[in-house]
């Protein structure tokens, strides 16, 4: 559910409210993430996240004007287009990362599905996104998401396969175009 029009949290003397004008919707919040996995078409995003294609392509079109998503063209004949995370699109990571450990944290049976780890040395993430090895906070590029103990065995969809495997945040998927 997104906030309503009928009041305009934009003018609230709260950054809270004014960034829920731009992600306070659960599908943008999911295309943000699977962005951050590395799903850039918008054909991978349709059929990971099953959202309707209308709905996708208002969030991709919202998401590119509010400066977090680039568009860019990757094939000329048919056009096809890909989502690139910019420099305003990774700084939501640590609100991701946070809204999915208090999820995993806070709510009964809530297996990790995957599980973050600072690329350089291998440790887990703690809360914040630092490393507690080195000490420091991780940036998304130096962040690998490794399969967790509540995994699917037996994803069906490209995006759920490639993420069983060891990967970096942002780094792109390596499959064809499904049309």
């Amino acid at each position: 559910m997104t906030l309503g029009k009928d009041y305009d949290y934009a003018a609230q003397e709260c950054s809270i409210a004014r960034a829920l004008e731009i992600i306070g919707e659960r599908w943008t919040l999911l295309v943000m993430r699977d962005a951050l996995y590395g799903v850039r078409r918008f054909n991978h995003f349709a059929e990971h996240l099953k959202i309707p294609r209308a709905v996708l392509a208002t969030r991709l079109r919202a998401l590119t004007e509010a400066g977090l998503l680039d568009k860019h063209q990757y094939r000329l004949a048919p056009p096809r287009h890909e989502y690139l995370v910019t420099a305003r699109g990774r700084a939501l990571w640590p609100v991701l990362r946070s809204l999915g450990l208090w999820g995993r944290e806070c709510l009964p049976g809530a297996e990790p599905l995957r599980t973050f780890h600072h690329a350089y040395c291998g440790t887990e993430l703690g809360w914040y996104g630092e490393c507690p090895r080195c000490g420091k906070a991780v940036a998304p590029r130096d962040v690998e998401t490794r399969p967790g103990p509540g995994a699917l065995s037996e994803p069906r969809d490209p995006v759920s396969r490639a993420l069983r495997a060891p990967r970096l945040l942002l780094q792109p998927f390596d499959t064809e175009e499904s049309t």
